[in-house]
């Protein structure tokens, strides 16, 4: 093995090895359970960030865990064709490097395109899967428009039509004005802003009078545009100031439109005036007080958002009306939503409707994907009927058949399902699955497989011209059918019938209502079993936190605190990392954010850690929580993790390589330290074990860590040395045998988290234990034993190091350099003790460093000794080693200040109410750790000065 561990060296070479060899794929062993992953598919629209390497590191363990157990394993991964996202960033490509819009290309045209950006973006992303080690079977990678994928689609879309679950309708929808489509509520942004509330004047109709004598009521509005689609003013029922009002009506002013005052818990009689307008067209509030109470519906703006020449007049059903004039004011007519407010209140005042004007804090949506207003708007669209779906998908998590882990989010998806609506299922892009409808020259649908199909079900001509819908399917739609489309559905493929339902589904917890809970309901509606029993899509989903920057900000390009996974496994530059992270952005005051921020976090860049490093660090941050805060420093100490791993290999091999260890039945004697080493992998594996069977990825890597790092190469490799130094023939044998044993057995169970350097390793060691197989990722993962171990050489090896830390203990206390010379007295009428200092004198001269240890006699005089008690026993040492105290002292009592400052001034802090309420709540939990921390070190630095003045 070479000298220094460089991943760079033996990670890609391994990875093409595994893939080459076909190690990835399912054995297809079917007396063997079977084990599937489905990998939620990346979005084309760019390259994995550290949430993907984070969700695709739980999964290799799973995966590489499940495998070792000799399970049939499937990792099934593919990509998202992103649709909105996608058609964005081609189409700022296109004008970017062209000068063309997409509505230039033409629609094959820019379709094409993404195809190509697509073949280039897939290659990106499989790349990058490979260097993080992820081991899915790539001869199955799929993709959510590849060809089965579209039959996938088509074939759900007609069962559902047919069933009565998908309708046309018209309805409202959050409208992207610059994109001009419908989004996603998950596409939307909400935002608080500085606004007014303003106070209108509504005249009553028929000389109506408040019972106040006022000839008019006033509403309050965010949104006085809105006016020219008011179809309501709603009171409380409970409101005793407008009862005699309800089922009058008043007159909208500017567009002296008749409407009805109607009783709705909507109307909060505490806010405002108590009364507020309905406007069914552009609120979503307002349009459920409109269905409540069949109210009609008028369309005021175009569909990049202007005030119309004329209104479109709806009935509650979504059908044409002419029950209102449609006419709006000229002057309104073509303006921008802004622009048009200001008009509108211009001709309020003239009118002198304007009671008041309050400043108000108001959350404003935004598209995330164009950055305008989203303004909702009544629109012909396509809708999924989700009600008699949820029931079977909620009644599969209540009675047990899919599990959440962890468990409570089961209520965040128990409260979406209960309270679910209709899903909006179309999009008017050009770039997804197109809506398999086509239409006649009367507007006549007719929803099928294929335009054949349309003809031939309902006995059309090919005299009828049929012409395909032009809008496409949400993503979410194509990816709700994951799980069994990737499988090969519709067709009952291999795969199909073997891996589903699938096992686990590695998921966040933000995408539980757009993509898990639709994936359930598609799923039981559209598979079932042999006995047409519907099947789940996944036995357990186990829900992650989210990665955030170190200091709980989300991650976003924007911000300029995305780190790309790769600069972690190879390293970068700051100049590279600041062009990288400032490319395709136009805003200097942004540029000169992101320098400024890049430059304070990585003054050096980033240094090259490897993978191994990385998954582990991601499996060590793994929690129950809902956020995860990257910490570099993590990352540093998990690379100094492998390193000692690699050199404690390293010593391993040089001291076993080329010598009998005792493989070939020749004899051997373990020592305390081999029984005590077997023993404590042996719990370390059931540890281990538990965790992985729990999902605690944290834990199991500190599991590993500490069995690593304390207990194999601190403790069991120093008692080696002396073994191998001067122990028999036979027990040299027997501690290499151990050495071997474990370091073997190690490899194995730390390949799931650390891939590559076990592999590394594992190739060298397999030949010393005469292992002829090729591979350590299919070797069987460690089990626990219930064998016998010696508990009195356990003891005894406890003991040791309890004498032997207790040791270098008094060392410091009297200033004594690990390499002078000490007399160690032991005073104890323990035979146990006794014994054990005897048959373990060598591993306490050795590792405590010690010309002399002397039992004291009864009644010896000890006074110009200091001491430490152990079990049983008290350790004593000569005070004449220290010959001058006063320099330690002063140096402590420099300290001791030097940490009273600072933990007064945090006190301060905390004290402060002004801080506590406005710092965010993690800056105060860091503040209060760090308090203790400082409290902590400062008793012992007292302790230790109280120890030194005593001697």
């Amino acid at each position: 093995m070479d000298k220094t561990y460089n991943p760079k060296d033996i990670e890609q070479p391994i990875y093409e090895f595994w893939e080459k060899q076909g190690y990835f794929k399912p054995h297809g062993d079917i007396t063997q359970e079977n084990f599937c992953i489905i990998m939620p598919p990346p979005n084309i629209t760019g390259v994995l960030h550290m949430g993907h390497a984070f969700q695709q590191t739980i999964m290799d363990i799973m995966i590489r865990y499940q495998r070792m157990q000799g399970k049939n394993t499937l990792w099934q991964t593919g990509t998202d064709h992103a649709g909105i996202a996608t058609q964005i960033i081609v189409g700022k490509m296109i004008s970017e490097e062209e000068g063309k819009n997409f509505q230039e290309y033409g629609r094959d045209s820019f379709v094409k395109k993404i195809w190509e950006w697509k073949k280039q973006a897939s290659f990106s992303i499989s790349q990058q899967m490979r260097r993080l080690g992820n081991s899915v079977d790539w001869e199955r990678e799929r993709f959510t428009m590849d060809e089965g994928s579209s039959a996938a689609v088509k074939e759900v879309f007609v069962r559902l039509y047919k069933d009565k679950l998908i309708y046309r309708r018209k309805r409202l929808v959050n409208w992207d004005t610059k994109l001009q489509t419908a989004i996603s509520d998950l596409e939307v942004e909400n935002i608080e802003k500085k606004g007014f509330i303003w106070h209108i004047r509504y005249m009553l109709s028929d000389g109506m009078q408040t019972n106040y004598g006022q000839k008019y009521i006033t509403i309050t509005t965010t949104r006085p545009e809105t006016i020219l689609g008011d179809t309501a003013v709603a009171v409380n029922p409970s409101d005793q100031r407008y009862q005699d009002l309800i089922g009058k009506s008043l007159i909208v002013p500017i567009v002296n439109r008749r409407i009805p005052i109607i009783a709705d818990m909507h109307a909060d009689q505490k806010k405002g005036t108590g009364c507020v307008k309905i406007t069914p067209g552009h609120d979503f509030n307002d349009y459920n007080v409109g269905s409540r109470h069949k109210l009609p519906m008028l369309n005021i703006l175009t569909l990049d958002g202007k005030i119309r020449d004329h209104a479109q007049v709806f009935d509650a059903e979504g059908k044409k009306s002419n029950i209102y004039d449609p006419t709006i004011p000229l002057e309104f007519r073509g303006l921008a939503c802004k622009l048009a407010r200001q008009e509108i209140l211009k001709s309020l005042d003239i009118l002198g409707l304007i009671d008041e004007i309050q400043p108000h804090y108001l959350t404003i949506p935004y598209s995330e994907r164009s950055g305008v207003v989203i303004e909702p708007i009544l629109t012909e669209q396509w809708y999924v009927h989700t009600e008699p779906l949820a029931k079977i998908a909620v009644e599969a998590v209540k009675n047990g058949k899919i599990r959440f882990v962890p468990k409570q989010y089961e209520n965040m998806y128990f409260a979406w399902m209960n309270n679910i609506e209709d899903w909006c299922i179309s999009r008017q892009l050009w770039w997804g699955h197109r809506i398999p409808a086509w239409y006649d020259q009367h507007g006549n649908y007719y929803v099928a497989r294929s335009e054949q199909e349309a003809r031939i079900e309902n006995n059309l001509s090919l005299e009828i011209d049929l012409t395909q819908e032009e809008d496409v399917l949400d993503t979410w739609f194509s990816s709700s059918l994951w799980t069994f489309a990737s499988l090969g559905w519709p067709l009952p493929t291999k795969a199909l019938q073997t891996f589903h339902p699938t096992s686990i589904l590695v998921s966040g917890f933000d995408i539980i209502f757009f993509w898990i809970a639709r994936m359930i309901m598609l799923t039981m509606y559209c598979v079932k079993n042999s006995r047409g029993i519907p099947e789940i899509p996944f036995k357990t989903i186990y829900i992650t936190g989210l990665i955030r920057d170190e200091n709980g900000k989300k991650m976003s390009k924007s911000k300029g605190n995305v780190i790309d996974p790769l600069e972690m496994i190879d390293g970068i530059s700051l100049s590279a990392m600041i062009k990288k992270r400032t490319e395709k952005i136009y805003k200097p005051k942004i540029i000169d954010k992101i320098r400024t921020i890049t430059q304070k976090q990585f003054p050096h860049g980033i240094k090259p850690y490897g993978a191994d490093a990385l998954r582990f660090t991601l499996a060590a941050l793994t929690s129950t929580g809902r956020d995860i805060h990257w910490d570099m420093k993590r990352l540093e100490g998990y690379r100094h993790f492998c390193n000692k791993l690699w050199n404690g290999s390293r010593f391993v091999l040089m001291n076993t390589e080329d010598k009998d260890c005792g493989f070939n039945n020749s004899d051997i004697i373990l020592s305390n330290p081999d029984l005590w080493i077997l023993d404590k992998f042996n719990h370390t594996v059931k540890a281990y074990h538990h965790a992985m069977e729990n999902y605690r990825f944290d834990l199991v890597a500190n599991i590993l860590h500490t069995f690593t790092w304390h207990q194999f190469c601190n403790w069991y490799l120093e008692f080696t040395k002396i073994i191998l130094s001067h122990g028999s023939e036979t027990q040299l044998r027997g501690t290499r045998h151990t050495l071997v044993y474990i370091l073997e057995s190690l490899l194995r169970l730390a390949h799931p988290i650390i891939p590559f350097i076990t592999e590394s390793i594992w190739q060298r060691i397999k030949i010393i234990r005469n292992i002829s197989d090729t591979t350590l990722m299919l070797q069987p993962i460690p089990k626990f034993s219930t064998r016998l171990i010696d508990e009195v050489a356990i003891k005894d090896i406890e003991w040791v190091k309890e004498a032997i830390i207790a040791t270098r203990d008094l060392r410091k206390i009297v200033n004594l350099s690990p390499n002078q010379s000490l007399n160690l007295l032991i005073r104890s009428q323990n035979k146990d003790v006794l014994r054990r200092i005897n048959q373990n004198l060598p591993l306490l001269k050795s590792l405590s460093r010690l010309d002399k240890l002397t039992l004291l006699k009864e009644g010896q005089d000890t006074s110009k000794t200091c001491s430490k008690l152990i079990n049983d026993a008290e350790l004593l040492i000569f005070n004449h080693h220290i010959t001058d105290y006063s320099i330690e002292i002063d140096n402590l009592k420099k300290d001791i200040t030097k940490l009273e400052i600072t933990i007064k001034k945090i006190n301060s802090k905390l004290k402060n109410q002004g801080f506590i309420a406005h710092a965010p709540s993690l800056i105060i939990s860091q503040e209060q750790k760090r308090l203790r921390e400082l409290e902590i070190e400062k008793d012992r630095l007292i302790n230790k000065q109280i120890m030194i003045l005593s001697l």
